[in-house]
């Protein structure tokens, strides 16, 4: 079984041949992956404060628990991608194998688990801010009070199947079982999540545009809006390459789709905080301020630090 049927991350001439002798240092390979990595690193510093400061700093509600949770997601991806990222280096500079092939397959299906778990948890978020907009009365006195908490759990829950059974497929020797493996998982993401997740968006989006000219559309609104869209720009390239690679369609390299991936993973705090910080007059603000502003129910009209 070919170990480009799953289409790793980001890649080296290993990957895409088959016993072919290609040792040499690519410098476009090794810079790609530089930048994957320093991406990679940002971003886990970005994901690190957002855990910190709504898991310690700012008042818990029921947007922040999915918030937490998407920055679990992405952190856990990151990870993922600077291991990847710093054995391929170690390939292309050394031409030295250093690790098994199903070792790298395991890598990126574990990846691909965070990366599910950060659409399903969009989808989420994007359903859930849509109901609090169409039916405000039902979302204020009749959600249920742990409803996030639950459809987190539920969330992982689901993620850990579709992998494990994806991964079982994957690691063995049955190459169509894989590849009906992976089609099914991409076919969940574009048809049950993928739709509801851009017609949520769509209603917000309408509902920023329409809303009162007298008042700022909510920050949160417009986080929730740039969030899917940046999913939408870089993140979900991943789905369909790999989807269209099923059927023998290859229409990007690995590594371009995996590092337009880390940026996805690593531009949520940083989203955060520029919508928080913004502001008629340019004033700084610290990071708590601003992702106070924007994760708070209620208006923050003076807050100290």
């Amino acid at each position: 079984m070919e170990l480009n049927q799953t289409s790793p991350p980001p890649t080296s001439p290993v990957l895409e041949t088959d016993g072919e002798d290609l040792c040499g240092i690519d410098v476009t390979d090794v810079a790609i992956d530089t930048v994957t990595l320093l991406i990679c690193l940002c971003g886990l510093v970005g994901n690190g404060a957002v855990l910190w400061l709504l898991g310690f700093r700012i008042r818990r509600n029921p947007i922040t628990v999915y918030v937490l949770n998407l920055a679990v997601a992405d952190s856990t991806f990151l990870l993922f991608m600077i291991a990847s990222a710093l054995l391929y280096m170690i390939y292309n500079i050394s031409c030295s194998t250093t690790v098994s092939l199903t070792y790298l397959r395991s890598l990126f299906l574990l990846s691909l688990f965070s990366y599910n778990m950060g659409l399903y948890l969009l989808t989420t978020i994007s359903i859930e801010r849509c109901v609090s907009v169409l039916c405000p009365l039902w979302y204020r006195c009749q959600r249920p009070q742990h409803l996030s908490a639950v459809m987190c759990t539920l969330l992982w829950a689901l993620s850990i199947i579709v992998i494990a059974a994806v991964t079982s497929l994957c690691l063995s020797q049955d190459h169509e079982h894989c590849r009906i493996g992976l089609i099914s998982m991409y076919v969940l993401n574009f048809l049950i999540f993928a739709p509801p997740m851009v017609i949520s968006n769509v209603i917000l989006f309408i509902k920023v545009l329409c809303g009162s000219q007298r008042r700022q559309p909510k920050r949160l609104y417009i986080v929730i809006l740039l969030t899917v869209l940046f999913f939408l720009i870089f993140g979900i390239a991943v789905s369909i390459r790999n989807f269209l690679q099923q059927f023998g369609y290859i229409v990007l390299s690995p590594q371009v789709v995996f590092l337009l991936a880390c940026i996805n993973s690593s531009i949520n705090p940083f989203i955060y905080f520029l919508v928080g910080s913004w502001r008629r007059h340019c004033s700084l603000v610290s990071p708590q301020v601003a992702f106070q502003r924007v994760f708070e129910e209620t208006r923050v009209t003076t807050i100290s630090t």
